[in-house]
C-alpha cells in the first residue's frame, strides 16, 4: 500500500467494459505528512474519495483484489481514505 494525495479527476468515455461506471482519480504518492511527492498516476476509486483527500492505494495484482476491480485491467486502486496519520507517537496528519 502507498499513501497518496488525490490531485484531480480524469474522464475516459471509451474504456474497457469492466471499467464502466468507475470513477478514475489522479493521485500522487505522498509522504507521511500528506505532502505529494511522486509522479501522477490514475487509480480506480472504490471508496468515493475526492480531490484533496489523502488515501491508501494498492498497485499491481493487489489492485485487482477489491470487489469492484476483480479481474479488471487495473494497476492502481484507491481502497481507503485516511483520517489521520501518526508517526513516532505524534499525529502528523488529520483530515479536516
Amino acid at each position: 500500500m502507498l499513501i497518496a494525495k488525490v490531485i484531480g479527476t480524469t474522464v475516459a468515455t471509451i474504456k474497457d467494459q469492466k471499467l464502466e461506471g468507475r470513477k478514475l482519480l489522479i493521485c500522487r504518492e505522498a509522504d507521511e505528512t500528506g505532502k505529494a511527492t511522486g509522479k501522477p498516476y490514475v487509480a480506480v476509486d472504490t471508496v468515493d474519495a475526492g480531490v484533496g483527500d489523502l488515501v491508501l492505494t494498492a498497485h499491481g495484482s493487489s489492485g485487482r483484489q477489491t470487489y469492484l476491480t476483480k479481474d479488471a485491467p487495473v494497476d492502481a486502486v484507491i481502497m481507503a481514505v485516511i483520517d489521520s496519520l501518526q508517526v513516532d507517537g505524534e499525529v502528523v496528519f488529520r483530515k479536516s
